[in-house]
């Protein structure tokens, strides 16, 4: 089973980002921790970031043919992007989206989500933690053989 992670726009600069809202926790130290737990469950993982929407998008259709599915934290796109949703969509893999901090407890430009709506699940407001509930979660479903998306 392999799965690709995908880091939105700004997500590098985690660990020095408005931590109170944010955490301490590096992306590193996030892409360690999935790492260990993908490792228990038997996953293989494959990291992305980048503050292009378009790179975002290139990797998501280039990954979908070598992915059984995508843990994404969209960033700000999450907000924004039509193109994203459509990419997520047209796919055709499960994706989990997730959310360091908790969106609708946030400004009302950060409650509404494109995402979500096609998403197998959407896990926020957890910190880092949010990640690692993503990963379990999706394998979860994976290993169901339920396939495509929410």
């Amino acid at each position: 089973m392999r799965i690709a992670v995908v880091h939105g726009p700004n997500l590098q600069l985690l660990g020095r980002r408005e931590p109170e809202i944010y955490g301490i926790a590096t992306l590193a130290e996030i892409n360690r921790g999935l790492e260990a737990l993908a490792a228990e469950l038997g996953a293989e993982l494959e990291f992305f970031q980048s503050n292009s929407e378009g790179a975002l998008l290139d990797f998501i259709a280039d990954a979908a043919t070598r992915v059984d599915g995508f843990l994404a934290n969209p960033g700000a796109l999450t907000h924004t992007s039509v193109a994203l949703r459509d990419a997520a969509v047209g796919v055709g893999r499960p994706f989990v989206e997730v959310h360091l901090s908790n969106p609708a407890g946030r400004e009302p430009f950060r409650q509404q989500s494109y995402l979500a709506g096609v998403a197998l699940g959407v896990v926020a407001g957890f910190g880092a933690s949010s990640y690692l509930l993503g990963l379990r979660g999706l394998v979860e479903h994976l290993r169901r053989g339920s396939g495509g998306t929410g």
